[in-house]
Protein backbone atom coordinates (compact mmCIF):
# COMPACT_ATOMS: atom_id res chain seq x y z
CA UNK A 1 0.00 0.00 0.00
CA UNK A 2 1.65 3.34 -1.10
CA UNK A 3 1.99 5.92 1.71
CA UNK A 4 2.08 9.33 1.30
CA UNK A 5 3.98 11.53 3.36
CA UNK A 6 5.43 15.52 3.97
CA UNK A 7 8.97 16.51 3.84
CA UNK A 8 10.48 19.55 4.04
CA UNK A 9 14.04 20.36 2.76
CA UNK A 10 16.00 23.49 2.89
CA UNK A 11 18.27 24.51 -0.33
CA UNK A 12 19.51 27.52 -1.07
CA UNK A 13 19.31 29.18 -4.53
CA UNK A 14 21.56 31.83 -6.54
CA UNK A 15 19.71 34.90 -7.88
CA UNK A 16 20.33 35.75 -11.55
CA UNK A 17 22.01 38.67 -10.43
CA UNK A 18 24.13 36.44 -7.71
CA UNK A 19 25.18 34.39 -10.89
CA UNK A 20 26.11 37.65 -12.84
CA UNK A 21 28.83 38.93 -10.18
CA UNK A 22 30.23 35.68 -9.48
CA UNK A 23 30.52 34.94 -13.54
CA UNK A 24 32.18 38.47 -13.37
CA UNK A 25 34.27 38.02 -10.52
CA UNK A 26 36.07 35.01 -12.18
CA UNK A 27 37.07 37.12 -15.15
CA UNK A 28 40.28 38.58 -15.00
CA UNK A 29 41.06 42.36 -15.70
CA UNK A 30 42.38 41.83 -19.19
CA UNK A 31 38.99 40.08 -20.33
CA UNK A 32 36.89 42.52 -18.58
CA UNK A 33 36.53 45.01 -21.19
CA UNK A 34 35.49 42.02 -23.49
CA UNK A 35 32.67 41.41 -21.42
CA UNK A 36 31.39 45.20 -21.10
CA UNK A 37 31.90 45.75 -24.74
CA UNK A 38 29.57 42.13 -25.37
CA UNK A 39 26.73 43.46 -22.51
CA UNK A 40 27.35 46.91 -23.88
CA UNK A 41 26.17 45.06 -27.49
CA UNK A 42 23.26 42.86 -26.50
CA UNK A 43 21.48 45.53 -24.22
CA UNK A 44 20.55 48.98 -25.35
CA UNK A 45 19.59 50.46 -22.07
CA UNK A 46 23.07 50.61 -20.79
CA UNK A 47 25.90 53.15 -21.95
CA UNK A 48 29.43 53.66 -21.83
CA UNK A 49 30.25 57.21 -20.48
CA UNK A 50 29.87 59.30 -17.75
CA UNK A 51 26.39 60.90 -16.96
CA UNK A 52 26.22 64.52 -17.68
CA UNK A 53 22.86 65.44 -16.71
CA UNK A 54 21.51 63.42 -12.77
CA UNK A 55 18.11 64.99 -12.86
CA UNK A 56 16.74 61.51 -14.23
CA UNK A 57 18.66 59.51 -12.17
CA UNK A 58 17.46 57.18 -9.03
CA UNK A 59 18.41 58.51 -5.90
CA UNK A 60 17.92 54.88 -3.50
CA UNK A 61 19.33 51.38 -3.94
CA UNK A 62 17.75 49.80 -6.53
CA UNK A 63 15.35 46.57 -5.59
CA UNK A 64 14.82 44.06 -7.84
CA UNK A 65 11.18 44.40 -9.57
CA UNK A 66 8.55 41.80 -10.40
CA UNK A 67 8.49 41.26 -14.32
CA UNK A 68 4.63 39.84 -14.35
CA UNK A 69 3.20 43.44 -12.26
CA UNK A 70 1.03 44.68 -14.54
CA UNK A 71 1.62 48.18 -12.95
CA UNK A 72 4.91 49.68 -13.87
CA UNK A 73 6.14 52.17 -11.02
CA UNK A 74 7.85 54.79 -13.28
CA UNK A 75 8.69 56.78 -10.22
CA UNK A 76 11.61 53.90 -9.58
CA UNK A 77 13.15 54.92 -13.33
CA UNK A 78 13.10 58.58 -12.90
CA UNK A 79 14.54 59.33 -9.19
CA UNK A 80 17.93 59.67 -8.64
CA UNK A 81 20.88 57.31 -8.08
CA UNK A 82 23.92 55.78 -8.14
CA UNK A 83 23.36 53.93 -11.14
CA UNK A 84 23.50 55.96 -14.28
CA UNK A 85 25.80 58.36 -13.32
CA UNK A 86 28.20 55.42 -11.80
CA UNK A 87 31.93 55.91 -12.09
CA UNK A 88 34.64 53.05 -10.61
CA UNK A 89 37.06 54.11 -7.93
CA UNK A 90 40.89 53.26 -8.50
CA UNK A 91 41.28 55.57 -11.70
CA UNK A 92 45.26 53.19 -12.31
CA UNK A 93 46.45 56.08 -14.67
CA UNK A 94 49.38 54.42 -15.65
CA UNK A 95 47.32 52.24 -17.62
CA UNK A 96 44.80 54.18 -18.51
CA UNK A 97 45.33 54.19 -22.28
CA UNK A 98 47.50 51.49 -22.86
CA UNK A 99 46.18 48.94 -25.19
CA UNK A 100 46.26 45.03 -24.29
CA UNK A 101 49.17 43.59 -26.27
CA UNK A 102 48.06 40.50 -28.35
CA UNK A 103 50.23 37.33 -28.83
CA UNK A 104 50.48 36.38 -32.25
CA UNK A 105 51.88 32.73 -32.83
CA UNK A 106 52.28 29.89 -34.92
CA UNK A 107 51.90 26.45 -33.50
CA UNK A 108 53.93 23.75 -33.53
CA UNK A 109 52.11 21.57 -36.24
CA UNK A 110 52.46 25.19 -38.37
CA UNK A 111 55.76 24.80 -37.94
CA UNK A 112 56.82 21.94 -39.05
CA UNK A 113 54.29 21.33 -41.85
CA UNK A 114 55.90 25.00 -42.68
CA UNK A 115 59.21 22.73 -42.83
CA UNK A 116 58.15 19.61 -44.37
CA UNK A 117 56.65 21.81 -47.85
CA UNK A 118 60.55 22.84 -48.63
CA UNK A 119 61.43 18.97 -48.45
CA UNK A 120 60.31 18.83 -51.90
CA UNK A 121 58.40 15.23 -51.05
CA UNK A 122 55.76 13.82 -53.53
CA UNK A 123 52.16 13.68 -52.79
CA UNK A 124 52.35 10.50 -51.52
CA UNK A 125 55.46 11.66 -48.95
CA UNK A 126 53.86 14.39 -48.08
CA UNK A 127 50.62 12.88 -47.25
CA UNK A 128 53.23 10.58 -44.78
CA UNK A 129 55.37 13.30 -43.78
CA UNK A 130 52.00 14.95 -42.59
CA UNK A 131 50.65 11.72 -40.51
CA UNK A 132 53.93 11.78 -38.43
CA UNK A 133 53.45 15.62 -37.68
CA UNK A 134 49.96 14.89 -36.75
CA UNK A 135 51.23 12.15 -34.45
CA UNK A 136 53.26 14.33 -32.03
CA UNK A 137 52.45 15.12 -29.16
CA UNK A 138 52.38 18.52 -26.92
CA UNK A 139 55.78 18.08 -25.48
CA UNK A 140 57.20 17.23 -29.14
CA UNK A 141 57.92 13.03 -28.74
CA UNK A 142 56.08 10.43 -31.31
CA UNK A 143 54.69 7.54 -28.57
CA UNK A 144 52.46 5.97 -31.19
CA UNK A 145 54.28 2.87 -32.39
CA UNK A 146 54.84 3.58 -35.76
CA UNK A 147 52.87 0.19 -36.96
CA UNK A 148 49.78 1.77 -35.91
CA UNK A 149 50.62 5.20 -38.27
CA UNK A 150 50.88 2.77 -40.96
CA UNK A 151 47.48 0.79 -40.46
CA UNK A 152 46.08 4.71 -40.09
CA UNK A 153 47.93 5.44 -43.18
CA UNK A 154 46.42 2.71 -45.16
CA UNK A 155 42.47 2.64 -43.63
CA UNK A 156 42.38 6.49 -43.31
CA UNK A 157 44.03 7.70 -46.54
CA UNK A 158 44.42 4.01 -48.94
CA UNK A 159 48.62 4.46 -48.68
CA UNK A 160 50.12 1.48 -48.72
CA UNK A 161 53.37 1.67 -47.19
CA UNK A 162 56.58 0.08 -44.89
CA UNK A 163 58.15 0.58 -41.96
CA UNK A 164 61.50 1.28 -44.06
CA UNK A 165 59.75 4.50 -45.79
CA UNK A 166 58.15 5.63 -42.81
CA UNK A 167 61.21 5.91 -40.71
CA UNK A 168 63.35 7.50 -43.83
CA UNK A 169 60.65 10.10 -43.71
CA UNK A 170 60.56 10.36 -39.68
CA UNK A 171 64.12 11.00 -39.87
CA UNK A 172 63.79 14.16 -42.23
CA UNK A 173 61.36 15.32 -40.08
CA UNK A 174 63.72 14.68 -37.13
CA UNK A 175 66.09 17.29 -38.41
CA UNK A 176 63.43 19.95 -38.34
CA UNK A 177 63.45 22.54 -35.81
CA UNK A 178 63.49 22.88 -33.12
CA UNK A 179 66.00 19.67 -32.20
CA UNK A 180 64.50 16.98 -31.47
CA UNK A 181 61.31 16.70 -32.62
CA UNK A 182 59.54 13.84 -33.05
CA UNK A 183 61.95 11.78 -30.87
CA UNK A 184 60.25 8.61 -29.77
CA UNK A 185 61.91 8.47 -26.29
CA UNK A 186 64.01 10.59 -23.96
CA UNK A 187 67.60 8.98 -25.61
CA UNK A 188 66.88 9.41 -28.83
CA UNK A 189 66.06 13.22 -28.51
CA UNK A 190 68.96 14.12 -26.83
CA UNK A 191 71.13 12.22 -29.25
CA UNK A 192 69.32 14.23 -31.96
CA UNK A 193 70.16 17.56 -30.58
CA UNK A 194 74.00 16.43 -29.71
CA UNK A 195 74.31 15.62 -33.36
CA UNK A 196 73.36 19.24 -34.36
CA UNK A 197 76.04 20.83 -31.79
CA UNK A 198 80.02 21.33 -33.35
CA UNK A 199 82.46 18.44 -33.87
CA UNK A 200 84.29 18.21 -31.02
CA UNK A 201 86.02 15.43 -28.58
CA UNK A 202 83.45 15.93 -25.73
CA UNK A 203 80.74 16.16 -27.87
CA UNK A 204 81.63 12.52 -29.38
CA UNK A 205 82.20 11.40 -25.46
CA UNK A 206 78.27 12.67 -25.18
CA UNK A 207 76.79 10.70 -27.57
CA UNK A 208 78.55 7.45 -26.44
CA UNK A 209 77.85 8.19 -22.94
CA UNK A 210 73.78 8.60 -24.14
CA UNK A 211 74.08 5.67 -26.98
CA UNK A 212 76.01 3.26 -24.62
CA UNK A 213 75.20 3.75 -20.74
CA UNK A 214 72.27 5.97 -20.78
CA UNK A 215 70.16 3.91 -17.62
CA UNK A 216 73.58 4.67 -15.72
CA UNK A 217 73.81 8.08 -16.95
CA UNK A 218 70.16 8.52 -15.45
CA UNK A 219 70.85 7.19 -12.31
CA UNK A 220 74.22 9.43 -12.17
CA UNK A 221 76.17 6.34 -12.00
CA UNK A 222 79.55 8.27 -13.56
CA UNK A 223 82.58 6.19 -12.00
CA UNK A 224 80.86 3.49 -13.53
CA UNK A 225 80.30 5.05 -17.34
CA UNK A 226 84.15 6.02 -16.94
CA UNK A 227 85.10 2.95 -16.40
CA UNK A 228 82.88 1.01 -18.99
CA UNK A 229 84.28 3.44 -21.63
CA UNK A 230 87.75 3.46 -20.79
CA UNK A 231 87.21 7.25 -19.79
CA UNK A 232 90.64 8.72 -17.97
CA UNK A 233 90.28 12.67 -18.24
CA UNK A 234 87.46 13.34 -15.88
CA UNK A 235 87.67 17.57 -17.36
CA UNK A 236 86.46 16.04 -20.49
CA UNK A 237 83.96 13.68 -19.02
CA UNK A 238 82.76 16.38 -17.17
CA UNK A 239 82.57 18.72 -20.44
CA UNK A 240 80.61 15.84 -22.02
CA UNK A 241 78.15 15.92 -18.98
CA UNK A 242 78.19 19.48 -18.98
CA UNK A 243 76.56 19.53 -22.50
CA UNK A 244 74.47 16.57 -22.00
CA UNK A 245 72.21 18.52 -19.19
CA UNK A 246 71.89 21.66 -21.14
CA UNK A 247 69.83 19.42 -23.92
CA UNK A 248 65.99 20.29 -23.81
CA UNK A 249 64.26 16.95 -23.34
CA UNK A 250 60.76 18.45 -23.86
CA UNK A 251 61.68 19.89 -27.59
CA UNK A 252 58.16 20.64 -27.98
CA UNK A 253 57.80 23.54 -25.56
CA UNK A 254 60.42 25.44 -27.55
CA UNK A 255 57.99 25.35 -30.39
CA UNK A 256 56.45 28.37 -29.53
CA UNK A 257 59.62 30.18 -30.61
CA UNK A 258 57.78 32.41 -32.60
CA UNK A 259 55.90 33.43 -30.19
CA UNK A 260 55.84 37.63 -29.15
CA UNK A 261 55.96 38.44 -25.84
CA UNK A 262 52.47 38.84 -24.30
CA UNK A 263 52.69 40.79 -20.94
CA UNK A 264 50.31 40.20 -18.30
CA UNK A 265 48.29 42.90 -17.23
CA UNK A 266 47.95 43.69 -13.08
CA UNK A 267 44.65 43.35 -11.42
CA UNK A 268 46.09 45.72 -8.76
CA UNK A 269 48.91 48.28 -8.85
CA UNK A 270 50.23 48.81 -4.88
CA UNK A 271 52.75 51.78 -4.72
CA UNK A 272 54.92 52.52 -1.65
CA UNK A 273 54.95 56.12 -1.06
CA UNK A 274 57.40 56.88 1.96
CA UNK A 275 56.63 54.27 3.99
CA UNK A 276 52.51 54.27 2.82
CA UNK A 277 51.05 51.33 0.78
CA UNK A 278 48.78 52.41 -1.80
CA UNK A 279 46.09 49.71 -3.47
CA UNK A 280 44.52 50.97 -6.53
CA UNK A 281 42.50 48.78 -8.91
CA UNK A 282 44.04 48.76 -12.75
CA UNK A 283 41.83 51.36 -14.50
CA UNK A 284 40.05 48.88 -16.77
CA UNK A 285 38.03 47.37 -14.27
CA UNK A 286 36.78 51.23 -13.55
CA UNK A 287 34.63 51.85 -16.50
CA UNK A 288 32.16 54.66 -16.62
CA UNK A 289 28.78 53.05 -17.21
CA UNK A 290 25.01 54.77 -17.23
CA UNK A 291 21.70 54.07 -18.03
CA UNK A 292 20.14 54.88 -21.13
CA UNK A 293 18.75 58.52 -21.37
CA UNK A 294 16.44 57.10 -24.45
CA UNK A 295 15.19 54.46 -22.19
CA UNK A 296 14.24 56.83 -19.32
CA UNK A 297 12.43 59.39 -21.78
CA UNK A 298 10.20 55.96 -22.81
CA UNK A 299 9.50 56.18 -19.09
CA UNK A 300 8.14 59.46 -18.76
CA UNK A 301 6.32 59.21 -22.14
CA UNK A 302 4.36 56.17 -20.46
CA UNK A 303 4.23 58.44 -17.34
CA UNK A 304 1.85 60.93 -19.22
CA UNK A 305 0.45 58.44 -21.59
CA UNK A 306 -2.34 56.05 -21.35
CA UNK A 307 -1.74 53.58 -19.54
CA UNK A 308 -4.22 51.00 -20.62
CA UNK A 309 -2.78 50.86 -24.07
CA UNK A 310 -1.96 47.67 -24.87
CA UNK A 311 0.73 48.14 -27.43
CA UNK A 312 2.69 51.01 -25.17
CA UNK A 313 2.16 48.78 -22.41
CA UNK A 314 3.93 45.83 -23.93
CA UNK A 315 6.68 48.17 -25.08
CA UNK A 316 7.61 49.49 -21.62
CA UNK A 317 7.31 46.05 -20.17
CA UNK A 318 10.53 44.89 -22.89
CA UNK A 319 12.35 48.35 -22.20
CA UNK A 320 11.75 47.49 -18.27
CA UNK A 321 13.58 44.58 -18.53
CA UNK A 322 16.50 46.02 -20.22
CA UNK A 323 16.70 48.70 -17.70
CA UNK A 324 16.78 45.75 -14.91
CA UNK A 325 19.74 43.98 -16.62
CA UNK A 326 21.26 46.93 -17.01
CA UNK A 327 20.86 47.80 -13.14
CA UNK A 328 21.83 44.74 -12.61
CA UNK A 329 24.62 44.57 -14.80
CA UNK A 330 25.83 48.00 -13.08
CA UNK A 331 25.68 46.84 -9.42
CA UNK A 332 27.59 43.42 -10.52
CA UNK A 333 30.78 45.30 -11.35
CA UNK A 334 30.21 47.56 -8.59
CA UNK A 335 30.06 44.74 -6.18
CA UNK A 336 32.63 43.03 -8.29
CA UNK A 337 34.89 45.84 -7.71
CA UNK A 338 34.08 46.51 -3.93
CA UNK A 339 35.11 42.71 -3.89
CA UNK A 340 38.48 42.82 -4.88
CA UNK A 341 39.32 46.00 -3.16
CA UNK A 342 38.26 44.64 0.46
CA UNK A 343 39.93 41.20 -0.64
CA UNK A 344 43.19 42.52 -1.56
CA UNK A 345 42.97 45.31 1.65
CA UNK A 346 42.53 42.46 3.82
CA UNK A 347 45.35 40.49 2.18
CA UNK A 348 48.08 43.40 2.31
CA UNK A 349 46.72 43.35 5.96
CA UNK A 350 48.15 40.10 6.97
CA UNK A 351 51.00 40.32 4.88
CA UNK A 352 51.91 43.90 5.17
CA UNK A 353 56.21 43.09 6.10
CA UNK A 354 55.90 41.23 3.01
CA UNK A 355 54.63 44.23 0.69
CA UNK A 356 57.33 46.22 2.92
CA UNK A 357 60.17 44.62 1.96
CA UNK A 358 59.64 42.22 -0.88
CA UNK A 359 61.02 39.67 1.87
CA UNK A 360 60.10 36.16 1.22
CA UNK A 361 60.93 35.51 4.80
CA UNK A 362 58.26 37.61 5.94
CA UNK A 363 55.22 35.92 4.77
CA UNK A 364 52.69 34.80 7.18
CA UNK A 365 50.86 31.53 7.19
CA UNK A 366 47.76 32.37 5.82
CA UNK A 367 44.60 30.23 4.08
CA UNK A 368 41.32 31.18 2.33
CA UNK A 369 39.68 31.39 5.18
CA UNK A 370 41.35 33.69 6.98
CA UNK A 371 40.66 36.20 4.32
CA UNK A 372 37.10 34.99 4.40
CA UNK A 373 36.48 35.84 7.98
CA UNK A 374 38.28 39.40 7.35
CA UNK A 375 36.09 40.68 4.71
CA UNK A 376 32.88 38.69 6.44
CA UNK A 377 32.78 36.84 2.90
CA UNK A 378 32.84 33.37 1.93
CA UNK A 379 35.63 30.97 1.24
CA UNK A 380 34.45 30.20 -2.62
CA UNK A 381 34.12 33.89 -3.23
CA UNK A 382 37.88 34.56 -1.94
CA UNK A 383 38.59 31.77 -3.67
CA UNK A 384 37.65 33.25 -7.04
CA UNK A 385 39.52 36.44 -6.29
CA UNK A 386 42.71 34.52 -5.44
CA UNK A 387 42.67 32.30 -8.37
CA UNK A 388 42.47 34.59 -11.31
CA UNK A 389 43.82 38.26 -10.11
CA UNK A 390 46.95 39.29 -10.28
CA UNK A 391 48.90 42.34 -8.22
CA UNK A 392 51.68 44.47 -9.41
CA UNK A 393 54.18 45.26 -6.75
CA UNK A 394 57.85 47.25 -6.80
CA UNK A 395 59.65 43.31 -6.48
CA UNK A 396 57.23 42.39 -9.37
CA UNK A 397 53.80 40.80 -10.36
CA UNK A 398 52.47 38.24 -7.96
CA UNK A 399 49.37 36.17 -8.55
CA UNK A 400 47.50 35.90 -5.43
CA UNK A 401 47.48 32.47 -4.99
CA UNK A 402 51.07 33.40 -3.73
CA UNK A 403 50.50 34.56 -0.82
CA UNK A 404 48.74 31.90 0.26
CA UNK A 405 50.49 28.96 2.62
CA UNK A 406 50.23 26.45 5.51
CA UNK A 407 51.49 27.34 9.02
CA UNK A 408 54.71 25.23 10.21
CA UNK A 409 55.40 25.16 13.74
CA UNK A 410 58.46 26.36 15.03
CA UNK A 411 60.39 25.25 18.34
CA UNK A 412 59.01 28.93 19.88
CA UNK A 413 55.67 27.80 19.40
CA UNK A 414 54.99 30.18 16.73
CA UNK A 415 53.79 29.08 13.23
CA UNK A 416 55.52 30.23 9.85
CA UNK A 417 54.81 30.07 6.60
CA UNK A 418 55.70 27.27 4.39
CA UNK A 419 57.01 29.02 1.93
CA UNK A 420 59.72 30.52 4.37
CA UNK A 421 60.50 26.77 4.98
CA UNK A 422 60.51 26.28 1.36
CA UNK A 423 63.16 29.24 1.04
CA UNK A 424 65.11 27.81 4.15
CA UNK A 425 64.93 24.26 2.10
CA UNK A 426 66.48 25.72 -1.31
CA UNK A 427 69.06 27.98 0.92
CA UNK A 428 70.43 24.67 1.87
CA UNK A 429 70.23 22.57 -1.12
CA UNK A 430 71.69 25.73 -3.33
CA UNK A 431 74.80 26.07 -0.63
CA UNK A 432 75.54 21.81 -0.38
CA UNK A 433 78.88 20.30 -1.95
CA UNK A 434 77.70 19.21 -5.03
CA UNK A 435 80.00 15.88 -4.65
CA UNK A 436 78.35 15.01 -1.37
CA UNK A 437 74.39 16.04 -1.76
CA UNK A 438 72.63 16.53 1.32
CA UNK A 439 69.70 13.92 2.06
CA UNK A 440 66.03 14.05 3.02
CA UNK A 441 67.01 12.82 6.30
CA UNK A 442 70.53 15.39 6.79
CA UNK A 443 67.96 18.03 5.14
CA UNK A 444 65.35 17.26 7.94
CA UNK A 445 68.41 17.96 10.73
CA UNK A 446 69.52 21.08 9.43
CA UNK A 447 65.66 22.42 9.20
CA UNK A 448 65.42 21.58 12.66
CA UNK A 449 68.17 22.94 14.17
CA UNK A 450 66.88 26.82 12.47
CA UNK A 451 63.58 25.81 14.39
CA UNK A 452 61.50 24.31 12.21
CA UNK A 453 59.53 21.58 13.39
CA UNK A 454 59.03 19.57 10.14
CA UNK A 455 59.02 15.26 9.05
CA UNK A 456 61.63 13.85 6.60
CA UNK A 457 58.25 13.15 4.57
CA UNK A 458 57.03 16.93 4.26
CA UNK A 459 61.50 17.50 3.38
CA UNK A 460 60.25 15.50 0.25
CA UNK A 461 56.94 17.03 -0.50
CA UNK A 462 58.88 20.26 -0.76
CA UNK A 463 61.50 19.46 -2.28
CA UNK A 464 59.52 17.99 -5.01
CA UNK A 465 57.21 20.88 -5.06
CA UNK A 466 60.46 23.24 -5.74
CA UNK A 467 61.22 20.63 -8.43
CA UNK A 468 64.14 19.69 -6.74
CA UNK A 469 65.68 16.27 -7.74
CA UNK A 470 66.58 13.68 -4.91
CA UNK A 471 70.47 14.05 -3.96
CA UNK A 472 71.74 10.94 -5.95
CA UNK A 473 70.30 13.15 -8.76
CA UNK A 474 71.97 16.13 -7.73
CA UNK A 475 75.48 14.93 -7.45
CA UNK A 476 78.03 16.38 -9.87
CA UNK A 477 81.43 15.52 -10.29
Amino acid sequence: MQKLGLSQTLSQKLSPQQIQFIKLLQVPTAELEARIEEELETNPALEEGKEENSDDLPEEEYEETDYENDEINVEDYLRDDDFSGYKMQGDGSAFEEREMPIATSSSLPEQLLSQLGFLGLDERQTSIGTQLIGSIENDGYIRRDLEAIINDLAFSMNIETSLEEVEAILSKIQNFDPPGIAARNLQECLLLQLKRKEDKEEIHLAIRILSDCFEEFTKKHYQKIMKKLGVEEEELFKLAVDHIIKLNPKPGSSGAGMVKNQYLLPDYILTNNNGKLELTLNSKNAPDLRISHSYSEMFKAYDKSDKKDSKLKETVSFVKQKLDAAKWFIDAIKQRQQTLLNTMQAIIKYQYDFFLSGDESKLRPMILKDIALEINMDISTVSRVANSKSIQTEFGLYPLKYFFSEGIATDSGEDVSSREVKHSLKELIGGEDKKRPLSDDKLEKLLKAKGYNIARRTVAKYREQLNIPVARLRKEL
